[in-house]
């Protein structure tokens, strides 16, 4: 069995916080989630066996190693709830790049979608049987701490769902709202050999609305830590889109797919998934990389209309940073897409008013050889994805001084509300009794993207000369310095974290591991 009961969390937490502090960062200015003041205060953080034991200013534990942080900001790390680490490539490769390439954008825990099917593993079947797989693969690789959501694309996926919990602490799950009727990357493919399921069945809104009453079966069982997160857009608009955007030459690159996965699709998308849910009685959902104003007054529109379901609304730095017209050619293909300058304002405007609840990178890492086409100028024969992750906090960062939107804010949108939400307990606050994950940022820094000094092993990127206006600078993975001066410094010490929730009967906790 690789499942053990434990102590509740916050008690071992305490237990560990007695022994001698072993790291001392002096003098960060320290950025924390929820914070009233503008003004972060310099003060110093005591790091006792990863976790913190203290904040506060002029601490003196005797025999701590003393880095010096000179004014720097101090994040807590960001947790990227949103990745796709192995989708293009050897998922143990990608493990290793990707997560050097987090790092560098002060990534210190990531959260991947995983699914059977084409790409990833290849494979079909069971989670029982694919899991571990993922783990042989991913073990030892890592630079940061990594997590799991799965998507439940079978019959037999759903009824896994409670050995999922129980045995690997996965507690999210997700639906890809368009794949039962179109491509993955814009064209309609052969679905039933992409998805490899088993005869008879079929991936639509009826497959949607079993996987939210087994969501919900489980969170009956397990507690609110159980949640659905859904990437919406709909596959019938989506096609007869496509087919008349392939017949308009005056369309071409990003925009000509924009239009070919037009906003409304979102907007209706998100519609659906929201009476579903209120029709199955699964009272949270996770709403993923909202790309246009449209799709974002939806989800608005619906948490009105259900004011009983807890909806959470995510947007990518990608969606934040870049456009049709801006992003480096049609490297910048993504699902959902790239959108005009004015959803990018649209988007800017609902984080500000705190309508959004976190930022991801929905990191992809597609090489140049698997990103294009025979013809590089065909934005429908490309492949959708692009990583990003190296630009998630430096990017927020530098528009959130741009656009005056509070540090404690951008606390919250990179790492305390994704870790709350994904039932991640030890991150998402520079505090007593939390994982030291931080991140030391120069926030006056200026320097130009360029693809080759990137970590990641994708060759290329929509942000080409993008102009960042902030740098990750070092970062602390409980308490283990990872990068240093903007470099890798070690070697992978990453681990998997499951997530543990309540058993309602018991009220204690499940470790899961790999």
């Amino acid at each position: 069995m690789i499942t053990q009961i434990v102590k509740p969390f916050r008690t071992e937490k305490l237990e560990r916080a007695v022994a001698a502090t072993d790291l001392l960062i002096r003098n960060a200015r320290v950025v924390r989630p929820g914070a009233q003041s503008e003004t972060p205060a310099i003060v110093d953080i005591a790091v006792t066996d990863g976790v913190i034991a203290e904040v506060g200013p002029k601490l003196a534990p005797s025999g701590a190693r003393v880095v010096e942080a000179e004014g720097l900001l101090a994040f807590p790390g960001v947790v990227d709830a949103h990745q796709h680490w192995g989708i293009y490539r050897d998922l143990g490769e990608d493990t290793e790049s990707e997560s050097r390439a987090c790092a560098q954008g002060g990534v210190t825990t990531a959260l991947s979608y995983l699914r059977t099917g084409r790409y990833y593993l290849d494979r079909g079947g069971s989670y029982r049987d694919f899991l571990p797989e993922v783990f042989d693969r991913t073990r030892g690789r890592a630079h940061i701490d990594h997590g799991l959501h799965l998507a439940p694309m079978s019959a037999e996926h759903i009824d896994e769902i409670p050995f999922l919990v129980e045995e690997f602490g996965i507690t999210s799950f997700k639906i890809f709202m368009f794949y039962g009727g179109h491509g993955l990357h814009g064209r309609s493919d052969d679905q039933a050999d992409f998805l490899m399921l088993p005869p008879g069945q079929t991936y639509d809104l009826a497959h949607f609305e079993f996987v939210m009453r087994g969501v919900q079966r489980a969170r009956e069982r397990y507690g609110p830590d159980i949640s659905l997160s859904l990437h919406c857009e709909t596959a019938e608009i989506m096609a007869a889109y496509t087919a008349l955007v392939e017949q308009d030459p005056r369309l071409t690159g990003l925009r000509a797919y924009s239009a070919s996965r037009p906003p409304h699709s979102e907007g209706l998308a998100v519609t659906i998934a929201a009476y579903l849910a209120h029709a199955t009685g699964l009272p949270a959902i996770n709403l993923l990389h909202l790309s246009s104003g449209e799709a974002v007054a939806a989800a608005l529109t619906m948490a009105q209309a259900f004011p009983h379901i807890d909806f959470r609304r995510e947007v990518t730095i990608g969606h934040l940073l870049a456009d049709v017209d801006s992003a480096h050619g049609i490297g910048g293909k993504v699902n959902p897409p790239l959108r005009e300058r004015a959803d990018v304002e649209a988007l800017w405007r609902h984080v500000l008013a705190g309508e959004i609840d976190w930022v991801v990178s929905d990191h992809a890492c597609c090489r140049d050889e698997q990103k294009f086409g025979a013809n590089r100028d065909d934005v429908f024969a490309a492949r959708s994805g692009f990583g990003g992750a190296e630009y998630l906090l430096p990017g927020l960062v530098g528009e959130a001084h741009h656009r005056g939107l509070p540090l404690s804010r951008v606390a919250d949108l990179t790492s305390a509300n994704p870790a709350r939400r994904y039932g991640l307990t030890a991150k998402g606050d520079i505090a007593p009794g939390y994982d030291a994950d931080i991140v030391l940022v120069d926030p006056d820094a200026r320097w130009t993207v360029h693809a080759g000094d990137s970590e990641s092993a994708q060759d290329h990127t929509p942000f080409e000369g993008f102009e960042m206006r902030a740098r990750v600078i070092d970062v602390f993975l409980r308490g283990r310095r990872i990068l240093r001066a903007g470099k890798i410094d070690e070697a992978p010490g990453g681990r998997y974290v499951p997530r543990q929730p309540f058993r309602r009967s018991s009220g204690e906790r499940i470790r899961a591991g790999s």
